[in-house]
């Protein structure tokens, strides 16, 4: 009876391994197909990868093209849970844990989480890799939320350090210190990171504009003004139709005022945000382009 029981038990063990053999590359292959998937249909390629992933719940590489499908769509709560998973089965991947945390960030961001929850997972980041440097843009950015400027500030600098040719980083950065009172090293700061620019990054509007800003009190905010206009094109993604009032009150304010290339930019910032859906949140400055307009004897239509 012994031999028999001993005989049933490799067989159960034999046929264990197979089946779970079978589930590994049933997995794998599901994820392939996935993979065939996402570019033109992402829900079909996420119901590949969840299958994938019942399958065989401790390949952790499926779990990480199950969160980034996800992310995507920007389902963060279930970008945050897969990445858990994922962290479990490897928990030296550090890719893992910068979408963890970021995913709580943009969770955080619409109040649906706190901003302490996503620190642990970026700080875990970092000390898995201390060269990520995303991870301590979103964790600077994480402390600023929770009125922590000083280390704000100390992680946006480290994400610099760390990737100096990455010119979104500047922005937030200089920001801050502007807003805190310190201009002289915020313009600093934004003049270094000019220096890395190849020319047509996203981030130089962003950064001629508040460098615009800092010298305005200077009276010498138009150069920077018209930089950030020229590198937006069109301006008209949201945020940008402001280069329009940035420049047309610098040029309605130089001595002598430039009164034809004030009231050209002034109108296109009257058309493009005063009569549009984004009034309200400009009433100030919608208000003040036509006080600049009727100064210079003209009206904004």
């Amino acid at each position: 009876m012994r031999v028999l029981a001993k005989s049933a038990l490799c067989l159960a063990i034999t046929l264990g391994a197979s089946a779970c053999s079978r589930n590994n590359i049933e997995a794998v292959n599901l994820a392939n197909d996935g993979d065939q998937a996402k570019a033109t249909n992402l829900d079909e390629a996420i119901s590949k990868y969840e299958q994938a992933t019942k399958l065989d719940p401790t390949n952790h590489r499926i779990l990480w093209k199950l969160a980034l499908a996800y992310s995507k769509k920007e389902a963060w709560d279930k970008v945050a849970s897969t990445c858990s998973l994922a962290e479990k089965q490897a928990p030296e991947f550090a890719n893992y844990w910068y979408m963890h945390g970021h995913a709580l960030m943009e969770q955080a961001k619409k109040g649906s989480v706190s901003w302490t929850e996503p620190k642990e997972p970026l700080q875990t980041t970092i000390s898995k890799d201390a060269n990520y440097a995303d991870a301590y843009e979103d964790l600077a950015e994480a402390n600023f939320h929770l009125d922590d400027e000083q280390e704000a500030l100390r992680n946006y600098s480290k994400a610099i350090e760390t990737k100096p040719d990455n010119l979104s980083f500047y922005v937030p950065y200089a920001d801050l210190l502007n807003n805190l009172g310190y201009a002289d090293q915020a313009e600093t700061v934004l003049k270094e990171g000019l220096q890395y620019s190849k020319g047509g990054e996203k981030a130089l509007f962003n950064m001629h504009s508040l460098l615009g800003s800092i010298y305005e009190g200077k009276g010498n905010a138009l150069d920077e003004y018209e930089k950030a206009r020229k590198s937006c094109g069109l301006c008209n993604e949201p945020g940008q139709p402001i280069a329009f009032f940035n420049v047309g009150a610098a040029y309605a304010s130089a001595n002598p005022p430039r009164k034809s290339e004030a009231m050209s930019a002034l109108q296109s910032f009257q058309k493009m945000v005063c009569k549009g859906a984004a009034a309200a949140r400009y009433t100030d400055q919608c208000a003040t382009a036509q006080q600049y307009a009727s100064k210079l004897g003209g009206a904004l239509q």
